[in-house]
């Protein structure tokens, strides 16, 4: 793999642990204290400066409640406004928040299909 798309794979992870993380409201303190590692390491993981191990991504996906393989940057990343099943969570659940129902629906995103 050439650093170009090393460099693209590691974003994409620090990405969507950063966005896991936040989504599961959990803090980098407290997941440092779940992997025994200090604070930093979690931050560095989070800025894609630090290389997470696979024995970390299993962890981290159970967490997060996520598969291991949508942490390693497989499926969509981003949410699918269009995706009708959205759509009709988003009508039942207009009671909710506006910042509540964006959580929501990009927890529903990051799921096992």
């Amino acid at each position: 793999m050439d650093q170009d798309k090393l460099k693209q794979r590691r974003e994409i992870i620090a990405f969507r642990l950063r966005e896991a993380r936040r989504l599961s409201g959990l803090s980098q303190l407290q997941v440092a204290a779940i992997l025994k590692v200090h604070r930093p390491a979690i931050s560095e993981m989070e800025a894609g400066r630090r290389k997470v191990t696979a024995e970390e991504i299993v962890t981290l996906a159970e967490l997060y409640q996520v598969e291991p393989k949508w942490l390693l940057g497989e499926g969509e990343q981003t949410l699918n406004i269009n995706d009708s099943r959205l759509q009709l969570a988003a009508r039942e659940l207009q009671k909710l928040k506006p910042d509540d129902l964006v959580r929501l629906l990009n927890l529903l995103a990051i799921l096992p299909k």
